[in-house]
């Protein structure tokens, strides 16, 4: 059945459009349960895995692997609690998304997936971008936040990810050589950009 990548920076509308596309395919959209299932291989709480990844932001994961620390839920630490490294967490991350694309496909959000399936044939590579300004409006439009909040979120977010994909593969998640289809989801609907990705996908046979 295939699977769909998608690479998306905050305000690009990722989140609205990856599970619309995986429904209108009629594939699993695969997000929240992926550091589950890292987390479970680990034999860390869920909570560890989704600090590692590469959606969550701020350098959390740095900070407290070079403590070699637990983060306490309120903001502390717990001393003497050895994590994994940030290594196996990608490591795992990666077999996740290989299983995946050999089972039974999906749509998956962000974890640097178009370079991971690279090399799948039945696969199709997406990236959603637009003007950091115009993200940024489209951002504050569908939140209600403060600008200013929104804008410091925008920035730790995009760091963030963009920080994750160099620093494991050493490549620009902006560059549009590593996607089959770059969309501005800040110059058109929502919808649209959901149909041209649905259009897209069914032309490399992905989808029931």
């Amino acid at each position: 059945m295939g699977v769909v990548t998608v690479s998306a920076p905050y305000g690009a509308a990722g989140a609205e459009i990856a599970p619309a596309v995986a429904q209108r395919l009629g594939l699993v959209f695969h997000d929240r349960a992926i550091p589950g299932r890292v987390a479970g291989r680990l034999g860390v709480p869920v909570s560890e895995a989704e600090a590692n990844d590469e959606t969550v932001v701020r350098g959390l994961w740095r900070l407290v692997a070079s403590l070699g620390t637990m983060p306490d839920p309120v903001g502390g630490v717990v001393p003497g609690t050895v994590l994994p490294d940030a290594r196996a967490y990608r490591e795992q991350t990666e077999r996740v998304l290989t299983e995946i694309a050999e089972g039974d496909g999906g749509v998956v959000l962000g974890r640097a997936a178009a370079l991971v399936l690279r090399d799948r044939p039945d696969a199709l590579h997406v990236r959603l971008d637009g003007p950091r300004d115009r993200r940024l409006t489209a951002a504050v439009e569908r939140s209600g936040l403060p600008r200013q909040e929104v804008e410091r979120e925008m920035a730790a977010a995009d760091r963030g990810r963009e920080a994750y994909v160099r620093h494991f593969y050493r490549r620009d998640p902006a560059d549009a050589r590593l996607y089959h289809l770059v969309l501005d989801t800040t110059a058109l609907p929502v919808e649209t950009a959901v149909e041209l990705v649905v259009i897209a996908a069914r032309a490399r046979g992905i989808g029931r």
